[in-house]
């Protein structure tokens, strides 16, 4: 399959530099397989417009604030993101205008300095008993010095390995001093911006638990706890599942062909619960619906063949035309970015000719596109 089939055209002003006011007043495309038919919703009807039965299976991974700042010697400043963290005090990063550098040199993490109306150590909206809270200490005292840096080799596109000289884990340092990965279609100011404090609030589901990724499983920061009750009202059953998104998922195919693109890989985990829910809507003819395309890669990796078992693994799957479905029977998704992997699965759902229908209805309703955006239910 060409890599241009998936392209089109999409106006700026159409991609979402912010998320609607309220999670669920989003919009919602509802497109049905079954008479091609496409109606214009709020993404709160989204419980009536399922059957009783369904299961929605979710990922909850956590998103970590994983974007910082390092300043030198000299006063100067450069940007990092945070990988993983594979060893103590040794952590995989991507590192942008670093400069000259050597194992001796010594920077230090820019002191996280909260916007104007930071949330503080309260809930916030939607947060609930659903999902943890703003990590409990988001203030540092700032009397202390924040630790010491240095990078110890350099790979391929811009990854480094970093020193980091303290015994405090990865994620609770990011939590203090760190910034949401937002995509880079999504402007912020470069060292504080007002909307800092919102972000952390709202480019996270409020589900989430299981830090890890640098990214959002953005189809489900449009579910609140209202909308979750009333699932839970109308019979709609919830899974969950976790794959920690890494940037690999924003990665454009720059290859001619699908077939010639180099899929990123990415680490999940399902407990024994979502597999015997799985397993068990399968069974008995129900429904199974991927919220986001992460949860569908996770669910479509297991095998045909045989019962989901629980399981912690990587996948690689790379899922476009002509795909044929093994579990997942619906998908519940945002717009996606042109000529990329997660346009590529939605083609497969619904077919490319109505891949580029839908978009194109889109379009021309002014829907609000990319991770802050609008949703879409394909059924």
């Amino acid at each position: 399959m060409r890599t241009d089939e998936l392209d089109f055209h999409l106006p700026p002003h159409l991609i979402a530099q912010e998320p609607a006011r309220d999670r669920p007043g989003s919009r919602l495309l509802h497109y049905r397989r079954e008479d091609r038919s496409i109606t214009h919703r709020r993404f709160s009807d989204l419980p009536a417009l399922l059957r009783r039965g369904d299961l929605l299976v979710f990922n909850n991974a956590r998103v970590v604030p994983a974007r910082f700042y390092l300043t030198k010697s000299t006063g100067g400043r450069f940007e990092g993101l945070f990988l993983s963290q594979w060893e103590p005090r040794r952590w995989s990063v991507l590192l942008k205008n670093v400069g000259a550098w050597s194992p001796e040199s010594r920077y230090r993490f820019e002191r996280f300095a909260p916007s104007p109306g930071h949330p503080g150590t309260g809930r916030g909206e939607g947060q609930s008993s659903i999902g943890p809270g703003p990590h409990p200490n988001p203030r540092p005292d700032y009397r202390e010095r924040e630790p010491e840096v240095r990078i110890i080799s350099q790979g391929d596109e811009g990854q480094f390995t970093i020193e980091v000289e303290t015994d405090e884990d990865a994620i609770s340092l990011l939590e203090r001093i760190g910034r949401m990965p937002l995509p880079p279609y999504i402007q912020r100011d470069k060292r504080s911006d007002p909307r800092d404090a919102a972000d952390r609030e709202r480019y996270q589901t409020v589900y989430a638990r299981e830090s890890g990724s640098v990214a959002a499983p953005t189809a489900g920061l449009h579910f609140d706890p209202a909308v979750l009750q009333q699932l839970d009202d109308r019979g709609i059953e919830r899974a969950f599942l976790t794959l920690h998104v890494g940037m690999g998922t924003f990665k454009p195919v720059t290859a001619d062909t699908l077939e010639g693109h180099d899929m990123h890989v990415e680490r999940y985990s399902i407990d024994g619960a979502c597999a015997e829910q799985i397993n068990s809507a399968k069974s008995k003819g129900r429904r199974v619906i991927a919220v986001g395309t992460t949860a569908a890669r996770v669910i479509e990796s297991q095998p045909a063949d045989q019962p989901i078992a629980p399981r912690n693994g990587e996948t690689g799957i790379f899922i476009y035309p002509p795909y044929h479905w093994k579990h997942v029977n619906a998908l519940i998704t945002n717009f996606h970015l042109p000529r990329s992997t997660l346009i590529a699965l939605v083609a497969a759902m619904v077919g490319l000719d109505e891949q580029r229908r839908i978009y194109a209805e889109a379009i021309t309703q002014h829907y609000r596109f990319f991770s802050y955006g609008d949703s879409s239910l394909l059924e």
